[in-house]
């Protein structure tokens, strides 16, 4: 059984929250009980670390450097995902 302290954040609540982290939407509490789960956590801080690498390196993708398969890939998963929005 996992034994926390109110208030604490959990693994799973931090990936959850990831994105509004890196976009800067937590509010000033969410923010502080974020980086204090940073702060005693390394998966989590590794995982944060990859999520930015990622956003850095898909800012400079090019349709180009993709293969064939990938850019079906990409289009079918974008297909999925815009026909579950509408």
């Amino acid at each position: 059984m996992l034994l926390r302290r109110r208030g604490e954040l959990v693994c799973q609540e931090m990936v959850e929250l990831i994105t509004d982290y890196l976009e800067g939407t937590l509010s000033h509490s969410q923010r502080r009980r974020f980086e204090t789960h940073l702060a005693g956590c390394e998966h989590c801080t590794e995982y944060l670390e990859q999520m930015r690498k990622t956003i850095q390196l898909t800012g400079r993708l090019q349709a180009e450097d993709m293969t064939p398969q990938m850019q079906q890939e990409f289009a079918a998963l974008y297909q999925r995902w815009h026909s579950e929005e509408a």
